[in-house]
């Protein structure tokens, strides 16, 4: 299989196996009209397999949103086909209006222009807990 490199624009690497559509789908990719290439399990001598996701344009890629779904992932600036930044990610200490709480109580599901607000909690096991009700975050 074969796909071009791009001109300008992003490349996110070492997105964990089988997340590469979560990112995308949350990324708003869908919405874009330039092309996207999505390769899922690529093989890879540090990770095993990965997902690898091409944007042939410039955007501003939202890194919390990245490092969340995997943050072992690279975010790759391209100019003239040449990569000119590398971006690592890391898990960030606070989730802001990216994941909803899942608690019918919260006041965040009953009070819609409340922001949903999560903070890291336990970074080994990549938790996050909402900051009003305490309900445990899931990917």
């Amino acid at each position: 299989m074969k796909i071009d490199a791009i001109k300008n624009g992003i490349v996110i690497d070492h997105i964990a196996a089988g997340c590469g559509m979560q990112l995308y789908h949350m990324l708003g990719l869908d919405k874009l009209d330039c092309s996207v290439a999505i390769i899922k399990n690529a093989p890879s001598l540090k990770m095993g397999k990965k997902d690898i996701i091409k944007i042939d344009s410039n955007i501003d890629v939202n890194l919390d949103i990245v490092s969340f779904i995997s943050p072992e992932a690279t975010v790759n600036i391209i100019k003239d086909e040449v990569c000119v930044e590398k971006r690592k990610t890391e898990l960030p200490q606070r989730l802001v209006n990216i994941i909803k709480c899942k608690n019918p109580r919260c006041i965040t599901t009953i009070e819609q222009e409340i922001t949903q607000e999560f903070v890291l909690t336990d970074r080994k096991k990549r938790e996050y807990r909402c900051m009003y009700c305490d309900t445990k975050a899931s990917i």
